[in-house]
């Protein structure tokens, strides 16, 4: 008991707590984003290999790091638009259509990468995003090593969760978001676009999630190599109802999970041989799933979630 006390009392858990958050952040806020207009973007886990491979690429190729940044994030907005079009004007399945996109975009990233680096058989290194070390406040106790001295991808997901907040409560564009994810017809009627505010949110939803996808290869790790996503896209969908379609519940959430899958880590070095280690790497996604009905009941969803609007029809 009182070593596992000082796991959790310790700087480098919640360290690595809100590292391990950070891709899932990304990928909460963005599908919060398609939800909240009244659009499910399954398409999260291909958008995050996506997202993963063209950032790393564009680093490889020689562009700098924020430049993958945005090349990542393009790229997402761009597999975004076609499940924004197949679902919004077309109002065709937003089940099939993201488990398309998908499928897509996994395998345009995989045939990308063996088409730029065909007779390759370890992934080719980069120099990613380094840890900051901010004077004074990274020598802070407990506070430095957690906040101070983490990547400037993770202090850009964490303003990203106040950017989606101020937008979806402190401004009309927010305002007007929300309700189409309610109540498309009363959006409609006053004038505004039904079709261009869902198809907006959906590709700057998806490119929110390609950018979790870059942190794996342009932040945590140096390097992209398949299954390296490793279901977080999935993860960021049920963290969305955790969140209840709230910005900052979204935040929680995923440092929830992050905490979850540092302690098992932290935990099979304690226990040893004595549990098998499937056990441990089941455990963090065992606490979410109860986490998830526990907050679920009474969530307050989107009511025009999942159902195709029209124009001119009621």
């Amino acid at each position: 008991m009182a070593d596992i006390l000082s796991i959790l009392l310790s700087d480098s858990f919640w360290a690595a707590a809100l590292r391990i958050a950070t891709p899932l952040i990304f990928g909460v806020l963005g599908a919060l984003l398609c939800e909240r207009s009244g659009v499910l973007n399954l398409g999260i886990e291909g958008i995050f290999v996506a997202g993963a491979m063209t950032g790393w690429l564009a680093v490889w190729m020689g562009a700098p790091l924020w430049l993958g940044v945005l090349a990542a994030a393009l790229a997402g907005a761009g597999f975004g638009l076609i499940h924004a079009i197949l679902t919004v004007p077309l109002g065709l399945s937003q089940h099939v259509s993201g488990l398309g996109v998908t499928m897509l975009a996994t395998s345009v990233a995989y045939f990308t990468y063996r088409t730029a680096l065909p007779d390759v058989t370890s992934p080719p290194r980069i120099t990613p995003f380094q840890p900051l070390d901010i004077p004074l406040l990274s020598d802070l106790p407990f506070v430095g090593p957690v906040l101070f001295q983490q990547t400037a991808l993770t202090w850009l997901a964490l303003g990203c969760v106040f950017l989606v907040w101020y937008v979806l409560n402190r401004m009309s564009l927010g305002v007007a978001l929300r309700a189409v994810g309610d109540n498309p017809d009363a959006v409609d009627a006053q004038g505004l676009s039904v079709y261009g505010l869902r198809i907006g949110a959906v590709m700057a939803g998806s490119a929110l999630m390609a950018l979790g996808g870059a942190f794996l290869t342009m932040s945590a790790f140096d390097a992209f190599f398949f299954g390296m996503v490793n279901g977080r896209g999935w993860i960021c969908i049920a963290l969305v109802i955790f969140a209840s379609w709230r910005p900052g519940k979204a935040l929680l959430g995923a440092l929830l999970f992050g905490a979850f899958d540092a302690f098992q880590v932290r935990l099979q070095t304690e226990v040893g041989a004595m549990v098998p280690g499937q056990v441990f790497l089941m455990a963090p996604y065992i606490l979410s799933i109860i986490a998830l009905v526990v907050a679920a009941r009474g969530a307050d969803y989107p009511r025009a979630l999942l159902t195709p609007w029209f124009k001119g029809q009621r």
